[in-house]
């Protein structure tokens, strides 16, 4: 749909994937059940911390967060995704798409630097064992949520109050399955440049300031785990890294790959599998992570398993 210079997009259509007209039954149902299962796990983990006492340590509160952000940048993006399956018009209105990035931006940018402080708190537990109780305290801790929670509304608000300030008068067909920063500004008639250099210097900065926090904290516990002289201990120190870390490669590997390595030599359906990983899967993997092999978590289950049945 073309639009003249004087007229004002009110709704957007969603593109969505190559062939979805074709096999949108199957598109549905599978994105039905990894949203279920999205809902079980992260619920289920946010209620397991809250209702088990030894879970109750600073480890298990980022989790607990994470598990919160998990739940609500999925949530801003999947239940309209499968709406636009069944649809015969697959549309959204325009203060509905504006209000759709900005939710999955807060969410999104605040999984980065929850992802940071649950590596220094890592950091902590590991090289300052003693200490530990005393450093995380529950007063940093608050602080480190609120400073992610800031963050991810920060970068939000000015990356989505630059984007919707463009003039769409290209068209109102979005190239994506959700609404996104890349594929919005590519409708955009008025000069983009100030909006990608804003969009690079925050993501920028995020990922930047966020990794180099997750490669520091680590780059300390590996130093501290080879000094350690039993083999027990190197192999327990390690298992309480293993889950965080699976987590911020999957993360951070597929969110670089969207927003640094930006760039025309892929193809749009490449970058819609990117943002299905890290959008759709990655909120579905992360409660499975950090309960298949941690022990606490394991029998919490089995407590509660218990006392239910």
């Amino acid at each position: 749909m073309k639009h003249s210079n004087d007229s004002k997009v009110t709704e957007f259509i969603l593109l969505g994937f190559a062939g979805q007209n074709e096999s949108w039954h199957i598109l549905f149902v599978v994105f039905l059940v990894i949203y279920i299962a999205t809902l079980v796990g992260n619920i289920g983990m946010i209620l397991l911390i809250k209702l088990h006492s030894s879970l109750h340590t600073p480890m298990y509160f980022f989790l607990q967060h994470l598990a919160f952000v998990d739940l609500c940048y999925s949530s801003a993006i999947t239940p309209r995704t499968l709406q636009n399956f069944v649809s015969t018009k697959p549309s959204i209105s325009f203060t509905g798409c504006l209000a759709q990035l900005l939710v999955y931006g807060i969410f999104v940018t605040s999984d980065c630097f929850i992802l940071a402080a649950m590596a220094v708190d890592r950091y902590v537990a590991i090289c300052n064992p003693l200490r530990y109780p005393i450093i995380m305290s529950q007063r940093l801790c608050i602080l480190l949520l609120l400073g992610s929670y800031t963050m991810g509304f920060l970068n939000a608000t000015v990356n989505t109050g630059f984007t919707f300030l463009s003039n769409f008068c290209k068209s109102n067909v979005i190239n994506h399955f959700f609404c996104d920063v890349p594929p919005i500004l590519a409708l955009s008639c008025s000069s983009i440049d100030l909006n990608i250099m804003v969009l690079t210097i925050f993501v920028g900065f995020n990922l930047t300031f966020t990794v180099s926090v997750v490669i520091l904290s680590y780059t300390f516990i590996l130093a501290a785990i080879l000094r350690m002289s039993s083999a027990s201990g190197r192999r327990k120190a390690f298992s309480t890294c293993a889950s965080h870390m699976t987590a911020v490669t999957i993360f951070y590997g597929t969110l670089s790959y969207m927003y640094v390595l930006h760039g025309t030599n892929r193809s749009q359906e490449q970058e819609k599998v990117a943002s299905v990983f890290y959008g759709i899967m990655i909120p579905m993997l992360n409660p499975l992570i950090y309960s298949l092999r941690n022990q606490d978590v394991i029998e919490a289950l089995r407590h509660i398993g218990n006392k239910c049945f």
